[in-house]
């Protein structure tokens, strides 16, 4: 089973959280939505997902980045491992 968190963030600082989230090496999937809740960009993250892979989905971050003012980062995690950020922890997402 796996534990849902969401981080409601600028658009300056997705592409930084989202690297920040990857290098933690357990979450799951990434769910980038607007702030009225509308699914943007949706991309799993696997064990092999390295290097060459990885620049594509970052440029796409990026590009979103530009043009979002404000969105939240939907993140599943293994039940495994636990989160080593503070952000908001809950199986609910924050209006």
């Amino acid at each position: 089973m796996a534990t849902n968190e969401y981080f409601n963030i600028k658009g300056d600082q997705l592409l930084k959280k989202v690297k920040e989230l990857i290098a933690e090496g357990n979450v799951r999937k990434i769910i980038i939505k607007d702030k009225s809740g509308k699914e943007l960009m949706s991309f799993p993250m696997t064990v092999g997902v390295v290097g060459a892979v990885l620049a594509p989905i970052l440029a796409a971050v990026g590009a979103l980045a530009a043009l979002v003012t404000e969105c939240t980062i939907a993140i599943e995690r293994d039940d495994t491992a636990s989160p080593t950020d503070t952000g908001v922890t809950s199986d609910k997402p924050m209006d």
